[in-house]
């Protein structure tokens, strides 16, 4: 590709002769980037496409530029933009590299970001090359699990450090409306409007253009296609699939199942397709970051492994706007909006069944203690409900030989307040004061 052609792919996404359009600010993941690029390691953006990965790092790069850095001494590249399309490779990298030196002259050590890097087959020997060679600071971004952990695994083993990029929290979506809530008065002041949000949030999730995006008729049309995107570029061209409809078919019915555990072969039963091909799929799927799995708990890691696994989804919005059902099943909504906060804090997530059948929700361990025992219900108005919940933490508590520190919780919709049963204490969580407060 010739360098004139290069460039005028770079100019329009850079800030050379022109800002980048304004954009809101993610704070904890561009305090997290800029921690970990003070190291010099690689810094790599992991999560779902249309996460907002690129806005993070363009963030950063006005960060840069305010602090001192020139933006000639910047290079972001769009591996997906099309004009590049015909010639991904590791010779493109390289050109796009020089192409840049020649025009821009950096005189100082550059920054390079490259985002959704996978499209570049062994993108990790250039990634290695320019960092053995001191040539660069090096940050990029990617939507493939396996291929980024096989890849950056092998090659980029102790010169890499992770950010994992979800879709917005509930926390960051009020921000996205220029509301924040600092204090159990500010919550109670602003109850009303903030239930008003939640609801919003639970049926169309927290895809930041879908946040932005006031038309209902619009968000619906923008999860749809960010659904067939993802089974499209990041599923069928890369492992050119022939079979796109029981691909479809297969990722529909996971998003239509958050909260509830799914095999192998009762995926493969339902669409009656071979074992293998459901697997192959599952896999895809979770790679893509669209589909989340949570283990079974139990000190056996070979139980663990051969147990049915609880699926969520990414995105409410995502599994919402594909099925017909979900949206009667706010409960299970819920906990799948529990099941992310949860996991933006704790590494070690399974969900828990008691010997006498009582299921909780999710376990949360660390190292070698459980630390919490959370249970969600979106309502306890119903005795026999709110009978069986409570019991399930007792029971699961006392089978898991309780310490005084382990955390019990149930998070509903309904206010918050404690219970004490057969000596252990359980809080019961408003699910707004906790994601919020």
């Amino acid at each position: 590709m010739r360098k004139e052609a290069i460039l005028a792919v770079l100019e329009d996404w850079n800030i050379w002769s022109k800002p980048f359009k304004k954009s809101f600010k993610r704070k904890s993941y561009e305090d997290e980037v800029a921690k970990k690029a003070t190291t010099g390691e690689i810094v790599f953006l992991k999560g779902v496409r249309r996460s907002g990965k690129s806005t993070i790092l363009r963030n950063h790069i006005e960060n840069l530029i305010e602090s001192g850095v020139a933006k000639n001494e910047i290079l972001f590249v769009n591996l997906e933009d099309p004009r590049f399309a015909s010639y991904l490779s590791l010779e493109l990298l390289e050109e796009i590299k020089n192409a840049y030196l020649y025009y821009l002259s950096p005189t100082q050590k550059p920054y390079i970001f490259l985002d959704e890097v996978q499209n570049i087959d062994n993108f990790e020997k250039w990634l290695l090359k320019e960092y053995e060679l001191e040539t660069s600071h090096l940050f990029a971004t990617g939507s493939n699990s396996k291929l980024l952990s096989k890849e950056i695994g092998s090659a980029l083993s102790g010169r890499y450090l992770g950010v994992q990029v979800s879709p917005l929290s509930f926390k960051e979506f009020l921000a996205f409306s220029d509301v924040s809530v600092a204090s159990p008065y500010e919550l109670l002041t602003q109850k009303n409007s903030i239930e008003k949000k939640f609801e919003t949030f639970m049926s169309y999730g927290g895809f930041p253009q879908v946040v932005l995006t006031e038309d209902i008729g619009l968000k619906e049309a923008e999860l749809k296609s960010y659904f067939d995107s993802i089974l499209l570029r990041d599923i069928v061209a890369r492992y050119k699939l022939d079979n796109f409809r029981s691909l479809e078919q297969l990722a529909i019915l996971l998003l239509s199942s958050i909260a509830n555990p799914m095999s192998v072969t009762k995926v493969s039963k339902k669409l009656a397709v071979s074992f293998d091909l459901a697997n192959r799929y599952f896999e895809y799927l979770e790679n893509t970051y669209m589909i989340q799995t949570l283990p079974l708990f139990d000190w056996s890691l070979q139980k663990q492994f051969t147990n049915p696994k609880k699926v969520y989804s990414i995105d409410t919005g995502l599994s919402k706007r594909v099925s017909f059902e979900l949206g009667k099943r706010k409960g299970d909504l819920l906990e799948n909006i529990v099941y992310l906060e949860l996991k933006r804090s704790f590494d070690e997530l399974y969900y828990f069944k008691t010997k006498q059948g009582y299921e909780v929700d999710f376990l949360v361990k660390q190292r070698e203690r459980v630390t919490h025992l959370v249970q969600v219900s979106l309502t306890l108005e119903n005795e026999k409900t709110r009978t069986r919940e409570l019991r399930a933490l007792v029971k699961a508590s006392q089978e898991l030989q309780y310490s005084e520190d382990m955390k019990l919780w149930l998070i509903t919709m309904d206010e918050s307040s404690v219970e004490v049963i057969d000596g252990f204490e359980i809080e019961l969580i408003n699910v707004l004061e906790w994601l919020l407060l």
